[in-house]
């Protein structure tokens, strides 16, 4: 079991549980990492709208991933989970 810290709310689950955005090494695109296969820095989010909402307002993923952050993945995450 491998556990992870959701950025959101900062509680620390199994990372099965977690949203999974990477930024991938290759490109530097900024995605939403399904299958653990991309390779990158990653962050983690719970799968519920408060963690999302808490991410995207202090800025937090595109401060730990050093990058900008698309501004359709905050619609993607909302809409899919």
């Amino acid at each position: 079991m491998v556990e992870r810290k959701c950025i959101g709310c900062g509680q620390i689950k199994d990372s099965k549980e977690l949203i999974k955005i990477t930024k991938e090494n290759s490109h530097g695109d900024i995605v939403i990492n399904h299958s653990n296969k991309i390779f990158g820095r990653s962050v983690y989010l719970c799968y519920n709208k408060s963690c999302i909402e808490s991410a995207f307002k202090k800025n937090k993923i595109s401060k730990i991933l050093k990058a900008s952050v698309p501004e359709d993945l905050k619609g993607k995450l909302v809409n899919e989970f």
